[in-house]
């Protein structure tokens, strides 16, 4: 395992300013209430940076709250980056705070892919290239607000993913099926054979996947907004991240790797 562990990688509210409920933008849908432009606070935002709804946000019309995962990337912000000046004791930080959030949480989720693909044996030959990445990845976040705004991300992004891909290959092998990117929403996947599939990128929202074995399938990025997991295996599941499960249905047949948690809204 890295030497940044992976409970440095998870949010911890406590110790941020609330960044992504007043950074991103968000519009009134099936996962939000309302419209909120990017940098407002979201009126439920309290003046002790929590959310005066937090326990009924799915009841609110609030779900996509509930399944957004910022990695730890608020707390690095908060207290390392900007030193543990927040944006309403110091107004003036807050268009950068909020800009560099967005790099930081990008950053933060290829640390998380990073980790977990130098814990897969089979992708032993790429080891020293993801290690390199991951530890190129780490200096990054300890940047400088200004360094980070003008980082290129997306091209860093690109790099790290064209070794993550390499990874997954190596683990997967040649038999599993490519459906990277692939419009399955709603689709009937129970008969489908998904061990070892490439399903980076493909939209899985609202497919029916119970009981599915995904042993070894790249989730990378997949989209699971609704997706019925009950029963499925995704113990050997690749890349697959705490805000995946928590967009989707699931049950108590439902096999987790032991790095995730059962979210709480299934059903017990």
């Amino acid at each position: 395992m890295p030497e940044q562990p992976r409970h440095r990688l998870r949010a911890d509210c406590a110790r941020c300013f609330a960044l992504c409920c007043v950074a991103p933008a968000f519009s009134a849908s099936v996962d939000f209430a309302i419209d909120k432009p990017a940098g407002v606070p979201c009126p439920n935002l309290q003046g002790d940076f929590r959310c005066a709804i937090h326990d009924r946000l799915r009841d609110r019309g609030f779900p996509g709250c509930t399944v957004y995962d910022c990695f730890g990337a608020g707390q690095q912000v908060a207290q390392v980056t900007f030193g543990g000046r927040d944006w309403r004791q110091a107004p003036h930080t807050a268009s950068r705070m909020f800009a560099v959030f967005g790099v930081m949480r990008q950053l933060h989720e290829l640390l998380w892919y990073l980790s977990e693909a130098l814990t897969l044996p089979v992708a032993a030959p790429v080891h020293g290239e993801l290690r390199r990445a991951f530890d190129e990845t780490g200096r990054l976040t300890g940047g400088t607000p200004e360094e980070l705004v003008a980082l290129d991300v997306s091209g860093h992004r690109d790099t790290v993913n064209v070794l993550l891909s390499k990874a997954s290959a190596l683990v997967r092998g040649t038999g599993g099926a490519d459906r990277r990117g692939t419009d399955l929403i709603g689709a009937d996947l129970r008969a489908a054979d998904l061990r070892a599939a490439n399903l980076r990128g493909a939209y899985l929202i609202g497919a029916d996947l119970r009981r599915t074995d995904l042993g070894l399938a790249d989730l990378t990025g997949a989209d699971l907004r609704g997706a019925d997991v009950r029963g499925a295996d995704l113990r050997r599941a690749l890349f697959l991240t705490q805000s995946q499960l928590d967009a989707a249905t699931g049950d108590t047949a439902t096999k987790l790797p032991p790095a995730l948690t059962r979210p709480a809204h299934w059903p017990g």
